[in-house]
């Protein structure tokens, strides 16, 4: 008996030091799966700009749905209300949800605008407030775990007009494109201020951030994410450069560093440090 207990006792304590091991290495996993997100989003945003030649823009504002021509064609650059997850679907195997209407595009969720360490893919169906409206009634709007720079406007997103890469004198890999935001992951049980309008949405905190102030990690408490970049990853966060290249970026990165890769044109060539 007193064996029996013995051996017990140490597979329990196996048992306790193998669990964190497990939970590193899922996360592990799961954070390169958001890093190939981002990868992803950056390489439609460079798609995009080969098509057009300029990025997308960051749409007009939250209440326009996305535009499309009398043709059912959906409209480009600053003739484009909604945003720039939108704008790229094309670029991200999107093009039947992009064609299908507004309705449609607004509701239909993408595996790629979600970070695997957060959540799954996830809709809310809220009143229909856009003007004009498109049904009277509700509207169901797919999420997004990611966000452009900036809410500035010295970055690589603007608010209805677009950037050319011309317009990107510090260089392309100085400047942030796009990065995950920062929530407040105790209510993502429903809607909050910056996780309600959707992917699709224009000028809006759900998909553009501010470079002004340092990114935290996501929280629990009564605010949302505040417009800040950040994520749930311990330590540190994972963004896309204006040239493609990926970054796990430090929480602790400093803030003049940071409003400057926020800034495409502020004369600051960076040194990047070791995120």
């Amino acid at each position: 008996m007193v064996e029996l207990l013995v051996v017990v006792a140490i597979i329990g304590i196996l048992l306790s030091l193998m669990l964190p091991a497990v939970q590193s290495s899922r996360e592990a996993a799961r954070a390169s799966m958001c890093r190939s997100h981002v990868k992803q989003l950056g390489l439609a945003f460079h798609m995009h700009n080969s098509a057009h030649k300029y990025f997308p823009t960051g749409g007009w504002d939250w209440y326009y749905a996305p535009t499309y021509r009398g043709d059912a064609t959906p409209r480009t650059g600053e003739e484009q209300k909604a945003g720039w997850g939108f704008q790229i679907l094309p670029y991200i195997e999107g093009n039947t949800t992009y064609a299908a209407g507004a309705e449609v595009a607004i509701g239909t969720p993408h595996p790629l605008f979600f970070c695997p360490t957060r959540r799954s893919p996830q809709t809310w169906t809220l009143e229909d407030n856009y003007r004009p409206p498109l049904t009277g009634e509700t509207v169901t709007r797919a999420m997004c775990d990611y966000a452009a720079s900036n809410r500035e406007e010295t970055g690589m997103v603007r608010r209805r007009y677009p950037v050319r890469l011309r317009h990107v004198t510090d260089g392309t890999s100085n400047t942030l494109l796009v990065g995950e935001k920062r929530m407040n992951v105790g209510r993502l049980g429903g809607p909050q201020d910056d996780d309600n309008e959707g992917y699709t949405v224009g000028w809006n905190e759900d998909t553009i951030r501010r470079t002004e102030r340092l990114p935290e990690p996501d929280h629990r408490g009564t605010e949302d994410g505040e417009k800040l970049f950040g994520a749930s990853h311990p330590g540190s966060w994972n963004a896309v450069f204006a040239d493609g290249s990926v970054h796990s970026i430090s929480y602790s990165i400093d803030l003049n560093v940071f409003i400057c890769l926020g800034d495409k044109s502020d004369g600051e060539i960076l040194k990047l440090p070791d995120f």
